[in-house]
């Protein structure tokens, strides 16, 4: 324990407090800030959200994006904007963060958990593939309805944890043959590519995040990609509180959500944009160091997926057991290297407790022994 806790402090130069993840600003952030400022288009109209969004697009090679306050808003409005209401479920996974569940509850639609891939730790397909042919029928219009519940299970929410690509391309092909939407929850894998193509452009829609921990940070942010220009008008509609357009009057035609991302935050976006690839270059570089000082060890080091090219947003290794995690955890925090443990599964929250679940072998070996290790860019 002690050699992994000197090997963090002396890669990252310094004796003092190593948080898990800090945000980085060595580019065009107060120049663009001040030009923000000075433009006083501060919030969310401006010339930075516009570029912000047209940027991400192009990274991500989507056709469309569209810039919102936060992740947790992104996800709610992707799933809103297909329909997703109180008649529905969506599929998604326990070993996630918190707001992939709250997401789909603020559209008052119910969460079904299943279990993750041991190689991944996303949304296992063989898991999706085995809950929809043993618990789901056809109703007359052609939704995949719950046999237990009687709703439509209306989409599928993977997510690729820790910003490790889960196998997308087999929970698509899965989810086309029950008519059910994919949205992923790319909020973590922003620069991950499975297959070569961008994590958040397999399903129907794509969501990011862009928290202050976050590979790239806006301050708080989100975007939802899509290739579809019907749906990406609807979704700016929805977010700028479905305003229609007119030179004075306040006229809103639906129920709109004041969600859209201030022109501040772009700005900060638009100048990290710039840096990304330093971001991810150096965030691998660190992988692989770690990946090379814990090979041959009890402790292991979570790797990049088959078929993948990985941000390694953060760090995480898995422990022997439950104890040997807690001692890890005790003695690092202790020592001045903050680490934490992979989230409390979902349906073991109170608010979840009720929900459809499936064994979750495989989550439930996983929580009690990831822990996250530093993982900033030095």
């Amino acid at each position: 324990m002690n050699k992994v806790i000197t090997f963090i402090k002396e890669n990252f130069g310094t004796e003092n407090f190593i948080p898990l993840h800090e945000p980085k600003f060595f580019g065009n952030e107060k120049n663009y800030l001040n030009d923000c400022i000075e433009s006083t288009f501060v919030s969310s109209v401006g010339k930075y959200v516009e570029e912000f969004e047209k940027k991400m697009a192009s990274f991500t090679d989507s056709k469309f994006a569209i810039a919102v306050v936060n992740g947790t808003s992104a996800l709610h409005i992707a799933l809103k904007s297909i329909g997703t209401d109180e008649k529905c479920e969506v599929i998604t996974q326990a070993l996630s963060f918190v707001a992939t569940a709250n997401a789909i509850k603020y559209c008052n639609a119910q969460p079904i958990f299943l279990d993750v891939s041991k190689k991944t730790m996303g949304l296992n397909h063989k898991s999706l593939l085995k809950f929809l042919e043993q618990n789901t029928t056809f109703d007359e219009n052609g939704n995949c309805i719950n046999k237990k519940t009687k709703k439509i299970i209306k989409a599928c929410v993977p997510m690729h944890t820790f910003g490790h690509p889960c196998k997308i391309d087999k929970i698509v092909s899965i989810c086309n043959k029950f008519n059910i939407t994919v949205v992923e929850d790319a909020a973590e894998s922003l620069g991950s590519f499975y297959k070569k193509k961008h994590t958040g452009t397999f399903g129907k829609l794509g969501i990011f995040s862009f928290n202050g921990n976050k590979i790239l940070t806006t301050g708080g942010g989100g975007i939802i990609v899509t290739d579809d220009e019907k749906l990406a008008q609807y979704i700016k509609h929805l977010t700028t509180t479905s305003k229609t357009p007119h030179k004075w009057e306040y006229s809103h035609d639906q129920i709109g959500f004041n969600y859209r991302m201030p022109n501040l935050n772009a700005a900060l976006g638009v100048a990290q944009l710039e840096n990304l690839n330093q971001f991810i270059s150096e965030k691998r570089k660190l992988a692989f160091k770690y990946a090379e000082f814990f090979k041959n060890k009890e402790i292991k080091f979570v790797k990049e997926p088959k078929n993948a090219e990985s941000n390694y947003w953060l760090q995480a290794v898995i422990l022997k057991n439950e104890k040997e995690r807690d001692t890890f955890l005790e003695k690092t925090n202790s020592n001045g290297v903050m680490t934490r443990p992979i989230w409390n599964l979902l349906n073991t929250l109170d608010m979840f407790k009720e929900c459809q679940c499936d064994s979750l072998k495989n989550s439930q070996w996983f929580e009690k022994r990831v822990v996250n290790i530093p993982s900033s860019v030095k």
